[in-house]
Formats: C-alpha cells, structure tokens, sequence
C-alpha cells in the first residue's frame, strides 16, 4: 500500500506550503512511505486528485487544494482531517495502516484487550464464588 499525497510544488500560497510540509514531515517523523505527487507540474495527477476527491469534501468551488493524501485509490482526507487525525492519535488509521507493535495506539488497543481480558477473569471468579456460597448454604 503506498499512501499518495497530492502536493503543490510552486504554490504561491504560504498556509498551502505550511501544511504540505505539516503533513510530509509527521509522515517522515513516523518513518511512513508515501509517494509526494506534484499537481503544479504534472497535468495527470491534478486530474487524477480532482476526479478523486469525493463531491462532498470538495470546497464549494469545487477545486480541491493540496494537500490531499491518498492511501492508493482511497481516499484519506484533506490537511484538516489529516489534523484532527493527529491531534486524536489516530494517524494510522486514518490512512488506513495497521499501527506498528509500540505506536501509542497500538499499545492502548493492547492494554483495553488485556483489561477486558482482566474483567471477565474477575466475573468468571465471582460467579464460581457464588456457586461456591450457594453450594454450602444448601449443604
């Protein structure tokens, strides 16, 4: 799987340049393989990230800016989803991975599946106790 991020080489526009490196550098920081491709001097991906941008996340000029990221022919989302994705901890499945063993996500997932597997221990031990209980007090 390789993670697209549809950027624009020679954009004019500061916030635009601020969040493709935003976005580029998390992606590297995480060690994440992605493919940058430039919508500036290439006619084909500009097409190709227009087309595939779902109608409801276009602006309402209908003219998606960079960055858009891509996880092969799914979409991800745009800078703002990619934020929010950040700001949760949520990255990886936002793009669509699976968490790498040690990632904080992963980690979490891992200590919710062994407190679960902690309570129904504890439920298990309880009713045998009360079995137990109920047993003698027949007896």
């Amino acid at each position: 799987m390789v993670i697209k991020v549809f950027l624009a080489s020679s954009s004019g526009s500061t916030a635009i340049k601020k969040k493709q490196q935003d976005v580029v550098g998390f992606l590297e920081a995480l060690k994440i393989d992605y493919a940058p491709l430039d919508i500036a001097s290439n006619e084909d991906n500009r097409m190709w990230m227009r087309e595939n941008v779902p109608g409801e996340k276009k602006p309402t000029n209908g003219i998606p800016l960079p960055p858009q990221i891509f996880n092969e022919e799914m979409y991800c989302g745009d800078y703002d989803t990619f934020f929010e994705a950040k700001e949760d901890n949520t990255v990886y499945e936002f793009l669509g991975l699976t968490p790498p063993p040690g990632s904080k996500r992963k980690v979490a997932e891992e200590e919710e599946q062994e407190e679960g597997e902690e309570d129904r221990e504890e439920e298990e031990l309880r009713e045998l106790e009360e079995e137990e209980e109920q047993a003698s007090e027949e007896d």
